[in-house]
């Protein structure tokens, strides 16, 4: 955007040799060439790794609009920076705060601290990739349990929020979650209008998925990402999963994948399509149709959608094409390595990649086909994005911009 790629990471680059240790960093680079421009950098939280884990960064994908970008840092804070940093020469406010100031450094226009203002309490890792529609920017806080992952600090501390994306005043907020949640909340709101309303939808902690009224917080529906009988039980024992991916809507429906943290293991996942014309709790008859059990493993992986054909993958490494209206199977793929991104479509190819730094690409089609194979020299957890031809890839070192002809 603007000519620039923005990538949240920590600070073992130290592109700035006066901030030193463990710290959370959004960077900007020069869409051009990769040279570096800027970064915003975060201290880490004292509470350690229950709160912040160490090395993880930030991790959240940033929401841009126009010469402002937003993100929420490893501290729980949901910032906005201006997206020339201080390279434009100016301070923009309200907040005049920041105490480096160099061309290099990010300029922040405001910032709200979740744990300060909401006192939710982040499991892990604070992170989501916020989106906004019109004045609002919806945030899942990452509230979640303790370091025994019993018990729950701030059970009634809100799940998600809305604030003006202007002035970061908080504007709504909600705690449907609440003592329910299993482990942490690391996925992301959807906006979109759904059979003439809009909706922003919230997959939450509890593996319920919420639509709220984007303007108020009032519950549109719900819907339990789960069979009945499923259970919880501490470390990825049980058969209950929580909700990491993001959801998508697309023709009225919403699209949603469940799981659990990679380090509980493997086990079975579900995905769901529910139809968002509801409301009220449309678990027992919102579902279009369904993909689990043995056929499909729990993911963190987001669905991608061309030409009435779903792909996604599972931490298991497969990599599935399905009908999209129906479910109907098509291919399988596997790539023989945990997967913890998502399916990335363009120009006919899926994308993805793996935790052997493998990244696979597939023709799009009902017929199963590798493109090509290669290697990117270190774990890939990341999702690809392309802008103007350019495929971006972000390995567990560095950063790729690849011609995609």
């Amino acid at each position: 955007i603007g000519g620039k790629v923005f990538v949240g990471t920590n600070n073992q680059g130290k592109r700035n040799p006066k901030l030193t240790g463990d710290r959370g960093v959004m960077m900007a680079f020069r869409e051009s060439d990769g040279e570096f421009l800027w970064q915003s950098t975060h201290t880490k939280l004292p509470a350690g790794r229950v709160n912040d884990w160490p090395q993880q960064g930030i991790c959240s994908t940033p929401y841009i609009e126009d010469d402002r970008l937003y993100y929420i840092s490893n501290r729980a804070e949901v910032v906005c920076v201006d997206t020339e940093g201080f390279m434009d020469g100016e301070n923009d406010g309200p907040f005049m705060e920041e105490t480096d100031t160099s061309e290099i450094d990010g300029d922040i226009i405001w910032k709200y601290d979740m744990i300060e203002e909401l006192e939710v309490f982040p499991h892990n890792l604070a992170t989501c990739s916020p989106i906004a529609a019109g004045d609002l920017l919806f945030v899942e806080t990452s509230n979640g349990v303790d370091e025994g992952h019993v018990h729950i600090p701030s059970p009634f501390a809100p799940s998600f929020i809305a604030l003006n994306k202007n002035t970061g005043e908080l504007v709504w907020e909600d705690a449907s979650p609440a003592e329910n949640i299993l482990h942490g909340q690391w996925s992301n709101p959807a906006y979109g209008v759904i059979n003439g309303k809009p909706q922003v939808i919230f997959p939450g902690g509890d593996g319920w998925i919420y639509s709220l009224e984007p303007e108020t917080g009032e519950l549109i529906w719900k819907f339990d990402c789960n069979p009945k009988d499923s259970v919880w039980e501490l470390g990825g024992r049980g058969t209950r999963n929580n909700i990491i991916s993001t959801p998508v809507i697309w023709e009225d429906k919403v699209y949603i994948s469940v799981g659990q943290d990679p380090e509980h293991g493997e086990g079975v996942g579900h995905l769901w399509v529910i139809d968002a014309t509801g409301e009220g709790d449309i678990t027992e008859t919102g579902a279009v149709w369904h993909r689990g059990d043995e056929d499909f493993h729990r993911t963190m992986s987001t669905v991608a959608i061309e030409d009435d054909l779903l792909y996604i993958a599972d931490l298991s490494g497969f990599v599935y094409c399905l009908d999209a209206n129906t479910g109907e199977h098509h291919w399988t793929y596997d790539t023989f390595a945990a997967i913890w991104g998502s399916t990335f479509v363009a120009d006919g190819k899926v994308y993805i990649g793996d935790e052997d730094g493998d990244l696979a690409i597939l023709k799009t089609g009902k017929k199963k086909e590798l493109i090509f194979e290669t290697n990117m020299g270190s774990a890939v957890y990341t999702t690809p994005v392309a802008k103007d031809g350019v495929l971006y890839i972000a390995s567990r070192n560095t950063l790729f911009a690849i011609a995609m002809e």
